[in-house]
């Protein structure tokens, strides 16, 4: 079980920007809802902005900060930023040789796939500029921290959501990235005044009590209580998008 405190109205005083997780946070199922969106449309009548913060792909996050009216988007958990206005992508984590990047990180994943038969490529893999994704499915936690120890020797880090795992850059989390991307495009905004929101381990930096004094957990994070390297200091009554609503309906009741 977690140790988080339930999420009350008094705990989120001078918000101004939500830092969110999308699968298992946003969506329902694996999909966006009506009630998603009639969500963001309250929280942009409060003046709060809504950053996504996701381990997806470049490619599939570029088309998701398109289409909705977010304050931007941080995809490969934490490696590159589209900003709002639709004018491409920033790097946060600084990639020299992209080509011979991916090379390596390929010959790495067959490795392991020569290891683990059952993993497969993601499919939106291809997409992707500064991490490898194979699907969660068919491992146990056993071979995920096997996976995650020979990584550490390869000299990358790893971590898993609820879809993927990720063979990406040391240091490369959403933790840092929120930080870097708050610095550079939203000054005005401090990190006291942002909660992050998540649900999976790759979210685990988001809660790092450290950088921010704000986190919390949609309910259905409740299965990894034993995988997180941080805990969320709050705790949703329910799962995936709608626990992100009742976040988003006590802000609506703030003064």
């Amino acid at each position: 079980m977690l140790h988080s405190l339930p999420l009350t109205p008094d705990r989120l005083t001078d918000i101004r920007l939500i830092a969110t997780d999308i699968d298992g946070t946003l969506t329902r199922e694996g999909k966006f809802t009506t009630e998603l969106l009639q969500a963001i449309d309250l929280i942009r009548a409060k003046g709060i902005e809504l950053l996504l913060v996701t381990g997806r792909s470049a490619g599939w996050v570029s088309a998701v900060n398109n289409y909705l009216p977010v304050a931007g988007a941080i995809a490969e958990n934490g490696g590159v930023y589209f900003d709002r206005n639709g004018s491409g992508f920033d790097f946060i984590t600084r990639i020299d040789r992209i080509e011979e990047h991916r090379a390596e990180l390929a010959n790495r994943f067959w490795e392991l796939q020569s290891r683990y038969p059952q993993i497969a490529e993601s499919s939106d893999n291809q997409f992707r500029i500064t991490d490898w994704t194979f699907d969660v499915a068919g491992l146990t936690d056993l071979e995920l921290d096997e996976i995650a120890i020979q990584c550490q020797q390869w000299g990358y880090s790893f971590t898993f959501s609820t879809v993927q795992c990720h063979i990406k850059p040391l240091h490369q989390d959403k933790g840092i990235a929120i930080l870097h991307v708050l610095e550079r495009y939203f000054p005005h905004i401090a990190p006291q005044q942002i909660v992050t929101v998540g649900d999976s381990p790759n979210d685990a930096s988001m809660f790092d009590r450290s950088l921010f004094d704000r986190s919390v957990g949609v309910a259905n994070i409740q299965h990894y209580a034993t995988q997180l390297a941080h805990q969320p200091q709050y705790l949703t009554k329910l799962p995936e998008v709608a626990g992100f609503c009742e976040l988003v309906n006590l802000l609506k009741t703030r003064a």
